[in-house]
């Protein structure tokens, strides 16, 4: 199946380019998520119309994804306070969920699908580097200490 992409899409391609992809994951992703049209004749004529609109879209995003990465660098470190046992091991884990809600109330919005755990969620207190997704070109990187609670 072949689809115009209506923004970056990563690992497949950027906007306005013509990729193929499997028919699934066009008819069931790409297409209702409106980050890609099927690329028949009238949709190529409607997407060159609209070219313009799009690459300003594009660009504000990246701008704003910029603009938060420098407010989550100015933020320093971010402190969860979990329950943990004598040997630092903790009651439970520290998930994704729990850091966007550390940087939500430092004061930097952040939802949870952004924050990019490589090796799962974090089951010891101490200190950690969280990389955040903010846009396909825009990674920002915090530190996280979890420390027990007292």
């Amino acid at each position: 199946m072949d689809v115009i992409l209506l923004k970056k899409v990563e690992n497949l391609g950027g906007l306005g380019e013509k990729v193929s992809v499997r028919p699934g994951y066009g008819r069931n992703f790409l297409i209702p998520t409106g980050a890609a049209v099927s690329a028949t004749g009238e949709n190529v004529k409607l997407f060159e119309a609209r070219r313009a609109e799009l690459e300003k879209q594009a660009a504000e995003s990246l701008q704003t994804a910029e603009q938060r990465k420098a407010s989550l660098e100015g933020l320093g470190t971010v402190t969860i306070a979990a329950k943990a046992g004598d040997e630092g091991r903790l009651f439970g884990s520290v998930g994704t969920a729990d850091i966007a809600d550390a940087c939500v109330k430092a004061g930097v919005e952040v939802s949870k699908k952004e924050v990019r755990l490589s090796a799962g969620p974090f089951h010891t207190t101490g200190e950690f580097d969280v990389t955040l997704h903010l846009h396909t070109d825009v990674n920002a990187g915090i530190k996280l200490v979890i420390v027990p609670e007292a």
